[in-house]
């Protein structure tokens, strides 16, 4: 009976957390860059249960197998890590010269995990820590340098903020940065192997494993940069509807479940075991 409270909470829990993922999804359907966040449901490993009397219980003399099967259970479900999916959105044109959109091309899949790469432009926050996102909706600080929205600095190949002279400069699709056909910087892109060991710190925002470095772009991967576009969302929203329905309609049916224990319990207390 107790395990049967177990079970059905768990799963209110597992749907609870995944309505929660596609909720936060949802909310950034129209944020730039944005990966959408995806996590599946894995049971517990199931326990063998077995019975033991008094002449089989478990000692220095025998293990635990003298004991007469039952059968196994199952404890429950979990939500596993969360993943992005990295797949590219759709690009938008602003005909802002501070918004940039990262185009992958060729990216190397790695064989032993058949894990495709992914690029990001590098990004840095006041305290210096080194971050990465997707998402180019810069603009200009008070010191014409190219921020995020947060205020983090973008970073050029030698990891130094970039910073223009005016307002009208042009970015090549290598991302080379020009003023006056004088070449000035270059937009750092990184490469990550797998992107799904990346740290979410913030919405569209990544940290390395053990804040350690992303790698430069490999040889044979191709990437195109476009000024004055923006990267869309990757939120697929009909899907994201129909995926929060189903999760709500799970957590109302382990939540009946979880009212029938308690109450088959209560009618256990109060009247099966009741005395006249």
């Amino acid at each position: 009976m107790v395990k049967g409270f177990y079970t059905a909470a768990m799963g209110m829990i597992s749907q609870q957390r995944k309505m929660d993922m596609l909720t936060n999804n949802l909310s950034n359907a129209q944020t730039p860059g944005y990966k959408a966040e995806q996590g599946s449901l894995r049971a517990f490993p199931q326990l063998l249960m077995r019975s033991y009397t008094q002449q089989t219980i478990p000692d220095h003399s025998f293990g635990f197998e003298q004991g007469t099967v039952i059968g196994r259970i199952n404890s429950g479900v979990y939500m596993q890590e969360q993943i992005f999916n990295m797949n590219p959105g759709t690009l938008k044109e602003t005909t802002l010269p501070t918004d940039v959109a990262l185009v992958e091309g060729l990216i190397p899949t790695d064989e032993e995990t058949g894990q495709q790469g992914a690029l990001f432009f590098t990004i840095m926050a006041p305290n210096g820590d080194i971050y990465y996102t997707r998402n180019g909706n810069f603009h200009l600080n008070a010191n014409n340098e190219l921020v995020t929205s947060q205020g983090f600095y973008v970073l050029d190949t030698n990891n130094q903020p970039i910073q223009v002279q005016t307002p009208e400069f042009t970015i090549r699709s290598n991302g080379t940065i020009f003023e006056n056909d004088q070449q000035t910087a270059q937009m750092n892109i990184a490469y990550s192997n797998n992107p799904n060991t990346l740290i979410k710190v913030d919405t569209g925002i990544f940290q390395a494993p053990d804040n350690q470095a992303l790698q430069e772009v490999p040889d044979g991967a191709t990437f195109s940069l476009y000024q004055g576009f923006l990267e869309g969302s990757n939120v697929d929203l009909a899907q994201t509807s129909v995926d929060m329905m189903s999760a709500y309609r799970l957590f109302e049916a382990n939540q009946k479940a979880l009212q029938a224990y308690d109450q088959t319990l209560e009618m256990a207390v109060n009247q099966i075991g009741k005395v006249n």
